[in-house]
């Protein structure tokens, strides 16, 4: 036997026991997949989630509707729950994927599941979820997946759950996030209808190269930091008088440079709580502070 004649053996193995666990969330045009987890519970990322009325293909054909349990927005991460019949939950993998670990994706393709074959190809790499929050730790891996593969699991030759398919980079590799055991505390939240509240400010903001460029072009001296380029109303934003075209220069005595700086230090701070917000209005400094909500609607 061959090494190609045992890597398609792996595949079509891996094929039979993950198949019926994945699933199709939404639509086949803007839908992405899912993971059985458990009876009852499918697992997938929150950017597959839309609207109040959720549709589940399961590999069989067969389709149930299906209810949000909790939401992460900015994790990506969403659990449903639905009438899961007789596909059985994934198991969850006690190993860690390392650079070249090698691993199975698979998609739901609305008549069973795709299955790929891969490496891991790199760790602890970055991303930007839904709302552009940075996603950190999440597994790089070479299996080729086509669109709506995300939600789907990255499994290792068992079967076993390792990750979960989430972004792409361009038409080549895939990151996952690692099904490590602070992924199972958040899903456990979430099974609990625990849905993330992380701090907001409710602003949406450009980065540091947009502000320097319009300051320029006003005549304004150049200044590190970054744009408020909208103010959500009736935001903690909104009532602490931060304004569209100041610029965030300082947030809970961190110095801003680019949006992720914002993100930390609202990361640092607890809804409810409050942030004191240094500005840049025209060439006139100013302090407020802000009495943060949590995260459910916005950033």
């Amino acid at each position: 036997m061959t090494i190609l004649d045992e890597l398609g053996q792996a595949v079509a193995a891996v094929a039979l026991k993950v198949g019926p666990s994945v699933v199709r969330v939404g639509g086949s045009w803007r839908g992405g997949s899912g993971i059985v987890i458990d009876e009852s519970v499918v697992l997938t990322n929150a950017h597959n989630v839309r609207g109040d009325e959720i549709s589940v293909t399961f590999a069989d054909g067969r389709r149930a509707g299906a209810t949000v349990t909790g939401i992460d927005l900015d994790g990506d991460l969403a659990v449903l729950n639905l009438d899961t019949a007789s596909a059985p939950g994934l198991p969850w993998s006690d190993a860690r994927a390392e650079i070249g670990t090698p691993v199975f994706a698979a998609a739901a393709n609305g008549g069973g599941a795709r299955v790929t074959v891969g490496f891991v190809s790199s760790t602890a790499r970055d991303f930007r979820g839904p709302r552009g929050r940075r996603i950190s730790g999440s597994v790089e891996h070479t299996a080729p997946l086509a669109p709506g593969s995300s939600g789907g699991p990255l499994v290792d030759g068992e079967g076993r759950l390792l990750g979960i398919n989430t972004n792409r980079l361009g038409s080549g590799f895939y990151l996952a996030l690692p099904a490590d055991e602070s992924l199972r505390e958040r899903v456990a939240a979430l099974r609990r209808g625990e849905s993330a509240e992380r701090p907001r400010l409710g602003v949406g903001i450009a980065p540091s190269r947009v502000a320097r460029r319009m300051r320029r072009a006003v005549g304004l001296p150049e200044r590190e930091g970054v744009l408020v380029r909208e103010v959500e109303e009736d935001s903690p934003a909104a009532a602490a008088g931060i304004l569209e075209g100041d610029l965030i220069v300082e947030a809970g005595g961190r110095k801003i440079s680019d949006p992720d700086d914002v993100y930390d230090a609202l990361a640092d701070a607890r809804a409810g709580g409050t942030l004191s917000v240094r500005l840049v209005r025209g060439v006139d400094e100013l302090s407020v502070e802000a009495r943060l909500a949590d995260g459910r609607r916005g950033s």
